[in-house]
């Protein structure tokens, strides 16, 4: 009972939080996803601080004028965590925490860059449009491959995100057709405490993320460069 007291307690100060200067539609419809995380959360199926990142991109997109479902099931055992629909226009959202489970507390870098690169792969030919949403002070790691249209994307950089991807996630693989064709058309940055989601261009993030790891590596850094990007 103490667990999803907790929940309960956390995901209605959220809500609270969201529900500031929100047109009544939005409330309502946020309302109904905050209770359906709930009766997740008593089944065990979502934790708290992903539950909380869903609802407060949730209502980006709201505002936006879609229609929004969350924990939605795409198929068998594929459930995408933010599901939008405007017109004939749909939007798939994956949210990134960036837990990384103790089995692999060597190789964190290198896990992350895989489960992004999965994510993006499995997801994105399910919808028009893709994004990622993180938290703001989390920066993680995305394969420059999918800020490249399709069209231009040698073999060999298909190959090694494949090859990486397969290292992690072999149940079922990643196709080289799912990588070729995959896009990340946007990236949600999310601060939780402040109950807002900003939408930035993932070109932008991209050249952002290779300035600080131009800087973490740099000559002077006595730091040697390793296959980070």
């Amino acid at each position: 009972m103490k667990g999803i007291n907790k929940f309960m307690r956390d995901i209605n100060v959220i809500y609270e939080k969201i529900s500031i200067n929100t047109p009544n539609n939005v409330i309502n419809s946020i309302k109904t996803l905050k209770n359906k995380l709930i009766e997740l959360y008593k089944r065990g199926l979502v934790k708290i601080n992903h539950s909380v990142m869903e609802l407060v991109v949730a209502k980006q997109l709201l505002l936006k004028g879609y229609n929004v479902d969350i924990e939605c099931n795409l198929e068998r055992n594929l459930t995408c965590d933010i599901y939008g629909v405007k017109g004939d226009g749909r939007i798939i959202v994956e949210v990134e925490t960036g837990f990384v489970p103790p089995e692999h507390a060597l190789d964190p870098t290198t896990y992350i860059k895989a489960r992004i690169a999965s994510k993006i792969a499995r997801y994105s030919n399910y919808a028009e449009k893709f994004a990622l949403a993180f938290p703001l002070f989390y920066l993680p790691q995305i394969p420059e491959i999918y800020i490249i249209p399709p069209r231009y994307r040698s073999g060999s950089k298909i190959n090694e995100i494949k090859r990486l991807c397969d290292y992690y996630y072999k149940r079922p693989p990643v196709s080289l057709d799912e990588i070729k064709n995959a896009r990340l058309h946007a990236i949600f940055i999310v601060n939780s405490d402040l109950a807002i989601a900003r939408e930035i261009d993932p070109e932008i993030y991209f050249e952002i993320y290779k300035g600080i790891q131009k800087r973490l590596y740099s000559r002077n850094s006595g730091l040697k460069s390793s296959s980070i990007i």
